[in-house]
């Protein structure tokens, strides 16, 4: 298995099902850099988004892909599928897999989508399985406000098993996975998002610590310097994670770079 970062959600798996590559584009934000609106409106910290251009290595690494998977793209959650994404994806014919209530939303858009079967662990490109996990994209009065989605927990044969979390704060049901589902590899939001009003609507460097400490395996975050609601910098959450002594078993990949698991 390997994991590409790309920028803020947006990453690329490459695996094996049934012999045949596979390369999985996970929620495409590919809008040139301060081309989308700002999500701050006080302070010092607003800026148009993304903060930061796509790596040198995209256009490559899109080149490979062969299918999508959304966890959330409505109430305008363009940091998760934009303008370019979308176009990207119908340009291609790139098969889109999704949750159920997502899938009228992408097909009105032109989007090949593939809704999966509900929220039940289920059958996955041909081999493998996927489980859906709730996400709580934050709590309280934005809570009520957020588009919430779904993570996913995708098993394929010989490969090691992938958790991407979506857009979530650290939850029961996000704790549930890492410690009774134990994927090898876990992929966290760390941006510790939030907006001008309310708490955090994802987790932050600290949320990301706890959850080491709960995951048997590798964890891996992202959403990092790339919105300007997000404050967690690579290097604080390295620093927090040192701290803690979960160092060894956390990748905070910059931009552009890739791993195998």
């Amino acid at each position: 298995m390997k994991i590409t970062q790309l920028r803020n959600a947006t990453i690329v798996l490459e695996f094996e099902a049934q012999g045949r590559p596979v390369a999985l584009l996970v929620d495409p934000m590919l809008s040139p850099q301060g081309s989308l609106p700002t999500l701050r409106y006080l302070g010092g910290t607003r800026r148009r988004n993304p903060v930061v251009e796509l790596p040198d290595c995209s256009n490559a690494v899109l080149g490979r892909v062969t299918h999508a998977l959304i966890t959330h793209c409505q109430r305008g959650h363009f940091d998760h599928l934009d303008r370019a994404g979308k176009q990207f994806l119908r340009t291609r014919g790139t098969p889109v897999l999704c949750m159920p209530r997502d899938a009228e939303h992408l097909a009105a858009r032109g989007l090949a989508v593939q809704p999966l079967a509900g929220t039940g662990r289920q059958p996955f490109l041909d081999s493998g399985h996927i489980t859906p996990i709730a996400c709580v994209h934050g709590r309280g009065w934005v809570g009520r406000l957020m588009e919430h989605g779904h993570g996913y927990l995708i098993e394929m044969p010989g490969e090691p098993s992938v958790y991407i979390a979506g857009d979530t704060v650290l939850t029961p049901e996000v704790r549930d996975c890492l410690t009774r589902l134990r994927p090898d590899v876990a992929v966290l939001p760390a941006g510790g998002a939030r907006f001008d009003l309310g708490g955090e609507i994802l987790m932050d460097g600290q949320g990301v610590v706890d959850a080491c400490t709960l995951s048997p395996g590798w964890v891996v975050a992202n959403h990092l310097e790339a919105l300007d609601h997000c404050p967690t910098t690579r290097v604080g959450l390295a620093a927090l994670a040192t701290k803690a002594g979960v160092g060894a078993r956390l990748w905070i990949p910059e931009d552009g770079e890739s791993r195998v698991f």
